[in-house]
Order: C-alpha cells, then sequence, then structure tokens
C-alpha cells in the first residue's frame, strides 16, 4: 500500500488484465450509463404534461411557437437510421466481416452528425426562445439535453470506429505496437491483455447505448411534435 501512495509502482502493476473483463465491465458500464441517462429526461417529461395540465393564463403553448415537423422528423429518423446501421455493422463484425462493419459504422456516424446538424437547422430557424411560454421553455430543454447526449454517443462511437480503422491490418487476438493501445507511448506493454478483441464488447456496447438514445429521440418527437 506504501508503494501506491508513493508512485513508485511500476507499469507492470497495471498491465495485462484480461480483455473478457473489461469487455464485460464496458457492456455493463453502458446498461448502467443508459439506467442514469433515463432520470435526465423522465424531468422534461413530467414537466411536459404538468405545464400542459397547468395551462396558466392560457400561455401553454402559443401559436408563434411551432418547431418545424420535418426537421424534427428527420433528425429523428437520421438518429435511428444511425443505430440501425450501428447494429447491422455489430452483426458483421461478429460475423468476421470487418471491412463490411467499418463500412456501416462509417454510415452510422454520419447519421449521427447529420442528425445533430438538423437539429442545428431546427434551432436557428425555430423564431422563438425559451422564455416564450412553458411549451418553448420545456421544448429548449429537452432538445438541448438530447443534443449533448448524441454528441457524447456520438464521439463514442467514433473512439470505437477510429480503433477499428487504425489496427484494421491486425486480427482480432493480434497484437499492435506496444504502448498503443494504452495511449501511453512510453509503456512497454498494453493495459489490457489482447486489446484489438475489445472492439466487439466497444462496439455492442455504444451500438446498445445508440439504441437506447434512438428510443429517447422517437419519444422526444412524439411528445414535442405529435402530442
Amino acid at each position: 500500500m506504501s508503494e501506491l501512495v508513493s508512485g513508485r509502482v511500476g507499469y507492470e502493476a497495471v498491465e495485462h488484465e484480461p480483455p473478457e473483463l473489461a469487455g464485460k465491465n464496458v457492456i455493463s458500464g453502458a446498461h448502467l450509463w443508459a439506467s442514469a441517462t433515463s432520470f435526465f429526461f423522465i424531468g422534461f417529461l413530467f414537466a411536459f404534461f404538468y405545464l400542459r395540465s397547468l395551462n396558466n393564463g392560457g400561455m401553454w403553448h402559443p401559436k408563434h411557437v411551432s418547431p418545424s415537423l420535418a426537421l424534427g422528423t428527420a433528425s429523428m429518423a437520421c438518429l435511428v437510421a444511425a443505430a440501425v446501421a450501428i447494429r447491422l455493422g455489430m452483426k458483421s463484425q461478429r460475423s468476421g466481416h470487418r471491412s463490411e462493419w467499418r463500412r456501416e459504422g462509417a454510415v452510422g456516424l454520419a447519421l449521427v452528425v447529420a442528425s445533430l446538424g438538423l437539429q442545428i437547422a431546427e434551432w436557428a430557424t425555430q423564431g422563438f426562445g425559451p422564455t416564450q411560454g412553458s411549451y418553448a421553455s420545456v421544448y429548449c430543454g429537452w432538445t438541448a439535453v438530447l443534443f449533448v447526449f448524441v454528441v457524447g454517443t456520438g464521439y463514442w462511437l467514433e473512439t470505437v470506429f477510429a480503433t477499428a480503422v487504425r489496427y484494421r491490418n491486425i486480427p482480432e487476438g493480434g497484437d499492435p505496437p506496444p504502448g498503443h493501445a494504452s495511449g501511453d507511448p512510453h509503456r512497454e506493454a498494453h493495459d489490457v491483455a489482447d486489446p484489438i478483441s475489445l472492439v466487439r464488447p466497444q462496439l455492442t456496447a455504444v451500438s446498445f447505448y445508440l439504441d437506447f438514445m434512438a428510443l429517447i429521440a422517437v419519444i422526444t418527437w412524439i411528445v414535442l411534435y405529435l402530442v
């Protein structure tokens, strides 16, 4: 313990964690994070129906407060399509078709970026702000939080995709140059034994979370645009 406190422990103390353990941790973490994420949106769902029922001063949803249904639908559809593309990519990767997974991963990543771009376009053209009625405040807050989570999911997906592209010529079970998988070029070994094998559980985890975010996007679209 004193060695840990003093910081004199060598790299060998943290290297060569079994990849199976790291993979299970990643997938379990994705499920826990999805559960935690739901609480960020439950508050908006409650606020929507509660403020709608109160309708103080008849100002719940003024006529001029109307976001674009076309842009909102397109943004949601892109995110759902991205989840489908990554789900197909996961199946390809599991089947050993790594080049197909990379193509499907690129399509999924592009669709996530398109979804974000369409949401930005909607904000830029909607013509109202969060102070123009209860619906406007719920809409702006809800879509802003969803945007932040989709950005984070897109970044996560990009790191998995970039790892697969970077080590595309190394077979699963192979060994990349020392230190690459740890992010520290001065290491002489990897944090995780067989780091390339972690692409599969990482892809499984991010696919599950992207499916969850697509579900949130569909619920958001139904509540904010159709109800």
